[in-house]
């Protein structure tokens, strides 16, 4: 039997624990609740200006570029000086007002450089909560992806708030009865309503258990903070292949992230597309419990190919099938495929290749060319690319007439890589099952 002491501690760390996932959940509710929206917001306030489909990309791309300096932040103040509970408290309080502010503003230009602010703030965050969440655990292994999970299921949350309802089944009517309006979407209440939640949960942030500042007293290195010296990594045939396949594959990724939900909002789901964009949530989950089962049976190349090919698949399915539901759906659905297979198989296998002390800066260089680089260009591609073909993407006639040539070209780029990694990278496949022992 256990003791009382027993009893205690383990009611002590299953609070700590809640407490870590109500952290988790709420830094995703955030993003997740103005993110997916954005761009049906940008082309309802600036509609009428010019290049609006580039206004739309630039905001996206504002994450990328926070994205890429986030590491010198975390690095050079949140690693050395202070807590990161206290750093995160910060970040979202000031954030909050940046969010609120940023709802107010009818000029583009500004409206970009806000969201840049905002990023810049926001983006640290993403690995202060894994910190706090590291330093507060014992068995990583075992709690941290429960713990993970729930940031995960805020951003569905969220996803379905806004849209006011589950999939169409079950309606969600909170912002229509604090607001009265129907489609919020196309409004600025999702990013007060984030703005709102940030301060929340910034003030809640500073009660979190303690996290101290890991590398105080160390000698800062921004080749390090950015991962740059796990680069010779890639002098290595097989990795150096990986590593620019990586970066390419996540040019087409950013047409998803910004186009998606206005797309299947104009075509087929209104006001209540962003509770179906929570599909790709949902599927994410869903395929991560299977990643162990299928990379020990597929093998590392043919699970990045497959994710490669999902993204191909979807982007054509998007472009051949605008106006039906189901297969607009299953686009979606697509997403757990595309970023399971891809992005887990990828972190796994850069687990597994790097040497223990620079495994951190290897992650770090991986995040840099997809969600950094390749991420980035691939926001000003799209803006670049809609207006090119005068996408009217606030229109079902718009993006009836659009869609096809808007989608293939995500669709060839995705074809392409997926082509050049097939005949260009070859493992050995002990490889494979050690990374498969690893991720089981």
């Amino acid at each position: 039997m256990l003791t009382n002491y027993e009893n205690a501690l383990m009611g002590s760390k299953s609070m700590i624990n809640a407490r870590l996932s109500l952290m988790m959940f709420l830094q995703f509710f955030i993003w997740g609740g103005f993110f997916v929206t954005m761009g049906s917001y940008l082309l309802e306030v600036f509609q009428g200006e010019t290049g609006l489909n580039t206004i739309i990309g630039q905001s996206y791309a504002t994450h990328n570029w926070a994205g890429l300096l986030a590491p010198l932040f975390v690095g050079l103040i949140a690693d050395r000086y202070f807590n990161a509970e206290r750093v995160n408290a910060f970040c979202h309080i000031v954030g909050a007002a940046l969010l609120w502010y940023a709802a107010t503003l009818t000029e583009p230009g500004t409206f970009i450089w806000v969201m840049f602010a905002y990023f810049m703030l926001y983006m640290p965050t993403l690995a202060l909560v894994n910190a706090i969440a590291f330093a507060n655990i014992e068995d990583r292994d075992k709690e941290f992806p429960k713990i993970r999970v729930w940031g995960t299921i805020g951003w569905i949350v969220a996803g379905f708030i806004v849209a006011q309802t589950v999939l169409g089944w079950v309606n969600v009517p909170l912002l229509y009865n604090l607001t009265g309006v129907e489609n919020v979407q196309i409004t600025n209440i999702p990013l007060k309503m984030c703005a709102i939640v940030s301060l929340i949960y910034g003030v809640y942030s500073i009660t979190l258990p303690a996290a101290p500042p890991q590398a105080k007293g160390e000698k800062f290195s921004i080749g390090k903070a950015l991962g740059l010296d796990a680069i010779k990594l890639m002098g290595e045939r097989n990795f150096g292949v990986f590593a620019f396949c990586s970066f390419l594959i996540s040019i087409p990724l950013a047409f998803y992230y910004a186009r998606t939900n206005d797309f299947v909002a104009a075509m087929a789901f209104g006001e209540q597309s962003a509770s179906f964009m929570a599909i790709g949530q949902i599927s994410e989950v869903l395929f991560m419990l299977l990643v162990p089962f299928f990379l020990i049976r597929l093998g590392v190349k043919w699970m990045l190919l497959v994710g490669m090919l999902a993204w191909t698949l979807r982007y054509l399915v998007f472009a051949t099938f605008p106006e039906s539901a189901a297969f607009l759906i299953f686009g979606i659905a697509l997403h757990g495929v595309c970023y399971d297979f891809f992005f887990v198989t990828g972190q796994l296998y850069v687990d597994r290749k790097a040497p223990k002390p620079i495994r951190a800066s290897a992650q770090g260089l991986f995040a840099l060319l997809t969600y950094g680089a390749g991420m980035l260009i691939g926001n000003y591609i799209l803006g670049w690319w809609g207006d090119s073909i005068n996408l009217d993407g606030a229109t079902f006639a718009g993006w009836s007439e659009g869609a096809f040539i808007f989608w293939i070209l995500p669709a060839m780029i995705a074809l392409a890589v997926a082509v050049l990694f097939f005949f260009t990278f070859w493992e050995k496949r002990q490889v494979t099952e050690d990374i498969a022992d690893q991720a089981g």
